[in-house]
This record gives C-alpha cells, structure tokens and sequence, in this order.
C-alpha cells in the first residue's frame, strides 16, 4: 500500500469473505451484494494495494501469495474485533483486568512474585502479564503505555528521559549468602573474610551493586569477582552449584536457605536493597497496582 493511504477495512472484509468462500457468488450471496458490487469492490481493494490478491485455479478463486499474507492479517484483525465485542458485551464488572508488569532483571523472581499477589486477590479477576528486562527497556515498554507498572530496585532517573513516577515499595538488609562448605570456611574472620573470596554479583548498572561496590572501598576488601549477572535467578543457581558468594536481601533469606539449600555468612550493613514500583501517574488509579503498592508494606515490614 502506498505510503500515506489508510487501510479500508471494509474492502479488506469484502477480501476476506471472497478469499475464505472461494467464488465471487457465494460471498456475494453471504454478503447480501451482488456479484458485480463485491467484484467492484476487490477490484478497488487490488488497485489501492497495488497487487493482485486472487488468482483462479478452475472455478475457483485463490489467494495469491500477496493475498494469503492479506488473508492472514485480515484473519487476526477480524478475531480481534470479534473478542473486542465479546469483552464489551461481559460489561465492566465481568471484563478481567488487564495487568501488565515489567520486571527488572536484578529483581529476584520471588520477591516479584510476593509483590504482584496481593493484585492476584482482588474480588476481580485479573489478566496477568509478565515482561523481563532492563530498567531502560521497561521504562520504555511503560511510557507507550505497554506496560502498567515496572518492579525495579532504583527509582527512574532523569537520564531515562521519561516522566514517571517511583513508588516506593520497601527496603530491607543484604547478606551475604553460599554454599555450606563455602560460608563454613569464611565464617571466623568474617566480613575480611571476603578479602579474596569468590563472588557472585549482579551487574554494575543496578543499585545494590553499586552499594555494595562502596562498602567493599569502605571496608577495603577486594573479594574474587568469579561473575557478573543481570538476572538474579541465574546468581543463585552458580551460588547453589557453590560458585561464589552472593548478596541477598533479607527478605529473601528464608527462601535462599530452603530453596537453594544456601547459608548465610553476614550482614552487608549499612547496605540495603530498595525497591520501587514505577508508574506514568503519581495517583495509582489501576487497582491492581495499587494492590501491589499497598501491600509491599507488610511484605518488609
């Protein structure tokens, strides 16, 4: 099509019902129109597209290769339509609320799933969605409205170049976490222990590892980086497989110990693991978010 020209959904319905029927007459007949008025009608369809849609094999009308990739999208696009009207015709209060929710890749997988429950337990049903990222890539996601809400461990910094708002969820300690024979060997000197230790932690874009990268110049500790890794999931499985040491946050301690099997060798104070929900609005007017943002309290509480 050329550039410029709006698609006529109507010639693409007339198209669609010729293609799926097969003759000219039959879709004539399906349509109430007759033969020369939907065969007018194709004919302006191929002329605004400029490329033939159908070609005949005996009697019968066959989509081109340009039509079937036309008969495709006009399938999926009448679907939609056909959903929309059905979703409509539930009325408000039976509709499920769409939820869509970025995640920040340093965001353990468990404290997210914590945190999105609460929205999971409203007296609505609610149509969850769940995209993982960077912060940048989610904000991005968010400020196109694709996304309702992203789970992050920082608020949206200028450099971001969108205005958002960061709602603040909590904060908690940070341990340092391994394997039994790893922590056992490290315990006695404890943190200078850490002075060459093997480490596990996540990338230096994210805030904790930022704050963790102060308290070892504090400390003037100058552990083994063994790796580097944006998605906590992942850290915990080289941390189980005893790799390396890793920062967890208290929140999650319980569930390292039981899941992972790990121990833990001490507190990183002062450092802390801050997390944020962050949103177009100030106002949290979807109540699945709000859910989640009032909520979040007890979870550190």
């Amino acid at each position: 099509m050329p550039p410029g020209k709006r698609l006529n959904y109507q010639h693409l319905y007339y198209f669609r019902t010729v293609a799926h029927a097969g003759s000219l007459a039959r879709a004539a007949a399906e349509l109430n129109l007759s033969v020369p008025a939907v065969s007018v009608q194709l004919r302006t369809f191929e002329e605004r597209l400029g490329e033939r849609l159908f070609a005949r094999a005996g009697r019968r009308l066959v989509p081109t290769d340009t039509g079937r990739t036309v008969l495709r999208y006009a399938d999926d696009i009448f679907r939609l339509g056909r959903e929309l009207q059905e979703a409509l015709a539930l009325g408000p209060a039976a509709r499920p609320l769409r939820l869509a929710v970025g995640i920040d890749d340093v965001v353990p997988k468990e404290l997210a799933h914590r945190l999105i429950a609460p929205a999971l337990a409203l007296d609505r049903r609610v149509q969850l969605s769940c995209h993982e990222g960077t912060l940048e890539r989610l904000t991005a996601a968010l400020a196109v409205h694709d996304l309702d809400v992203v789970l992050s461990d920082a608020p949206v910094h200028p450099g971001l170049r969108i205005r958002a708002y960061s709602h603040r969820l909590g904060d908690c300690g940070v341990s340092w976490m391994g394997s039994r024979a790893l922590v056992k060997g490290l315990r006695a000197r404890f943190p200078d222990s850490l002075a060459g230790a093997p480490v596990l932690l996540p990338t230096d874009d994210t805030a904790i590892r930022r704050a963790l990268d102060e308290w070892f110049v504090k400390l003037r500790i100058a552990p083994r980086i063994v790796g580097e890794f944006e998605d906590y999931a992942l850290l915990g499985e080289f941390a189980r497989a005893g790799r390396g040491l890793i920062p967890v946050p208290d929140v999650l301690g319980r569930h390292f110990r039981e899941a992972s099997g790990l121990a833990v060798l001490g507190p990183a104070r002062p450092v802390e693991a801050e997390f944020f929900a962050v949103t177009l609005h100030r106002e949290l007017a979807h109540p699945a978010v709000a859910a989640i943002c009032e909520r979040a309290g007890k979870l550190f509480g």
